[in-house]
């Protein structure tokens, strides 16, 4: 395995395709943190981020300010979301520290800026998220063996039918934004697998739309608008 560290060239590496995407679905199921060689990088710190934080973060809510969280918009009562100050800065982040690290919101345990080169995206040309588009830009993934290749490829070819193929999933349930597109592709591209029962060599395929639609349904918990 690749130590997650920076290379000489200034690249940071990301450690191997197939390992951290094994973590980072856990991460997103709920599993576990996701954990991300930051090296002191506060990028996702900086960027005029809104966090969402849910009624269920008891422990998170009570270590903010009640005067920093504002009702999150067409969200359900009891969800809020930390904003940022004048200088687009968390309103947590003191001495460019986490000042709540260990109680930090899901949102922050989970957040993880590889997974825009995992999906082949980028940023859109946005002054305040500059930064992280530019610490994104520098992971390199290692594939070590032909399954970090075919994951790696599969997450690309889920942004690609989510792209260009997404009026055929509920209106609404293609993110608009690209880290969201990107965690939508991680979370789906196993729909984009097919495993040989006999060698178990995996190969890309062209997925059953109305079997994508259910998971993509099943993972967003959009309505089925039909």
């Amino acid at each position: 395995m690749v130590d997650a560290g920076m290379s000489d060239d200034g690249d940071l590496m990301a450690g191997d395709f197939s390992v951290w995407m094994t973590e980072m679905v856990g991460a997103l199921r709920g599993e576990r943190g996701a954990a991300v060689p930051c090296a002191g990088c506060t990028a996702c710190c900086t960027s005029s981020q809104f966090v969402p934080i849910a009624p269920d973060e008891t422990d998170t809510l009570a270590h903010i300010p009640s005067e920093l969280l504002f009702r999150a918009p067409r969200a359900p009562a009891g969800h809020v979301v930390l904003g940022y100050d004048e200088r687009g800065h968390c309103p947590m982040l003191v001495d460019n520290r986490c000042s709540i690290y260990e109680h930090r919101p899901r949102t922050c345990r989970t957040y993880d800026c590889r997974v825009l080169p995992a999906a082949g995206l980028r940023l859109a040309d946005d002054d305040d998220k500059a930064l992280i588009d530019r610490q994104a830009r520098r992971w390199r993934f290692a594939f070590p063996d032909h399954t970090d290749r075919v994951r790696h490829d599969a997450v690309r070819a889920a942004v690609r039918f989510l792209v260009e193929r997404g009026d055929l999933l509920p209106a609404g349930a293609v993110p608009p934004d690209a880290t969201h597109l990107a965690v939508l592709a991680i979370e789906v591209h196993q729909i984009f697998l097919r495993c040989d029962d006999d060698t178990g060599h995996m190969t890309i395929v062209e997925p059953d739309p109305a079997v994508l639609r259910r998971e993509v349904l099943r993972v967003t918990g959009a309505p089925d608008t039909g």
